[in-house]
């Protein structure tokens, strides 16, 4: 009797500590993994968007460079004049904070006219503005805000409908790199070095790490 009663009790333990590690496991299945919460933590702009800075730094450094007193040379009859490319790049941050703060853009609706600079120290002096707003817009970013749809409208068409930060990657970041691109171009054809940028250029090196 003592050894079938020694036997239950082991029977008894055996069967809590399945139950036990059971439990354990049920727990461990629902709990979020630690990145995954870190993640959720973490603003859009953090993990959306880690290249604003050094792409808007990128962009001032060739807007710095547009030389004045060229404002309508333009390289073929079909290309945007320098002065023209140089403001459209400064004002792409703004073009930035609309999406940040409309749910919808109609390109057939009136804007306001584009500005005419005479120096390109008013051009960057608009472009530093208009990055600073972005950037405290950007700062407050909830991922409601992030994911939430936006729509590019030709009147009553809707001809884009994305989410939010996907089309601020496309229609701003992508975008000014584009544009930088050819304003590196018209640089170079006018004898003005051209800034680094991703990396060298065959005027200049980026500084030390």
């Amino acid at each position: 009797m003592a050894k079938a009663s020694a036997r239950s009790k082991s029977s008894r333990k055996s069967g809590k500590s399945r139950k036990s590690t059971k439990s354990t496991k049920s727990t461990k299945s629902t709990k979020p993994s630690k990145s995954s919460a870190s993640s959720k933590q973490q603003r859009p702009l953090a993990l959306l968007f880690p290249d604003l800075e050094s792409e808007l730094a990128t962009t001032r450094r060739m807007l710095e460079r547009v030389p004045n007193g060229n404002n309508d040379w333009r390289p073929h009859t079909k290309s945007r004049t320098l002065g023209e490319l140089a403001t459209h790049l400064a004002q792409l941050p703004g073009f930035g904070l609309m999406m940040c703060t409309r749910d919808e853009f109609d390109g057939l609706a009136p804007r306001p006219p584009e500005p005419r600079f005479t120096a390109s120290a008013e051009r960057v002096r608009m472009f530093d503005e208009l990055s600073a707003q972005l950037r405290g817009i950007l700062q407050q970013m909830t991922w409601d805000q992030a994911n939430a749809p936006w729509k590019l409208r030709l009147g009553n068409k809707v001809v884009l409908n994305a989410p939010r930060t996907q089309i601020l990657r496309t229609a701003f970041v992508t975008h000014s790199a584009h544009h930088r691109a050819q304003l590196g171009v018209y640089l170079r054809m006018l004898e003005t070095p051209v800034p680094w940028s991703y990396g060298r250029s065959a005027d200049e090196e980026p500084p030390a790490m």
